[in-house]
């Protein structure tokens, strides 16, 4: 690989790394069928002081099941967060989901990192994990 493209693979992944931090991002991932949860409408809450919450974002999840930013005018700040995914619009579900709504708690510590913060589904189950 000539120096040029190898100097231009580098600029391009700090620009892609440094335009993906200072956020939160998810995904869903349905193991029963491999393939991630599509159109998933997803709400994205901060809590207050006192501990009440109120919606800061919202979005949708695309043809992957991901959500990688919720818009240049969000910027997360140190806090404490809640994604809530609303399972009944997902079309890998069934018509009534065992679990209707996931809602997942998570702290924001450093305004300076990214927060990658998916689920994994399956019928009957989920799980969350911070990811990267």
């Amino acid at each position: 690989m000539s120096r040029f493209y190898l100097s231009l693979v580098m600029l391009l992944s700090l620009f892609s790394f440094s335009s993906f931090a200072e956020g939160i991002s998810t995904h869903i991932l349905d193991l029963s069928s491999g393939v991630g949860g599509k159109d998933v409408p997803v709400i994205l809450e901060m809590a207050n002081k006192k501990g009440a919450w109120s919606q800061v974002a919202s979005g949708v999840t695309d043809g992957n099941g991901r959500i990688k930013s919720f818009g240049e005018s969000f910027k997360a700040r140190a806090g404490k967060y809640k994604l809530v995914f609303d399972m009944t619009k997902y079309s890998g579900s069934k018509a009534d989901p065992f679990f209707p709504e996931i809602s997942v708690v998570f702290n924001v510590t450093d305004e300076n990192l990214h927060y990658h913060v998916p689920v994994v589904v399956s019928p009957y189950g989920y799980s969350t994990y911070r990811g990267n």
